[in-house]
């Protein structure tokens, strides 16, 4: 049922209402993110287990949240590796040290399309 509002009190019921709305959206929205944040590093730790040998590189991909809560954008959920600048080298190439280079093995790019993919459909279904 529809709620009596005074015309002097419409602006104020509209700011609360998309007050409430908003907060809705933020929650929803950081759900979202942690879940996709958890299953991309859950992915990468499969491909790495398929794409290269040992437990290390594939054990060290991991997520974490930071942010500040009296920001505009509150949090990121961000997925890295442990082992910094090694995905770099592994996804694009290195040069050898007695000369000529590896050829990289693209492992991370994939990944983080299906992963930009996914987010789009899970937003627009929340909201």
């Amino acid at each position: 049922m529809a709620r009596k509002t005074p015309v002097d009190r419409l602006s104020l019921e509209v700011q609360r209402i998309l007050a409430e709305y908003g907060s809705d959206v933020k929650g929803n929205l950081s759900n979202i993110t942690a879940a996709m944040a958890k299953k991309g590093a859950q992915t990468l730790r499969q491909v790495s287990k398929q794409k290269f040998k040992g437990d290390k590189y594939r054990k060290s991909w991991t997520t974490d949240t930071t942010g500040n809560a009296h920001r505009q954008v509150a949090w990121s959920n961000v997925i890295y590796s442990r082992m910094p600048g090694l995905p770099h080298l592994l996804e694009h190439g290195h040069a050898r040290r007695g000369g000529g280079r590896v050829e990289g093995r693209e492992h991370i790019a994939p990944v983080e399309e299906a992963l930009v993919k996914e987010l789009e459909q899970e937003v627009l279904n929340k909201l």
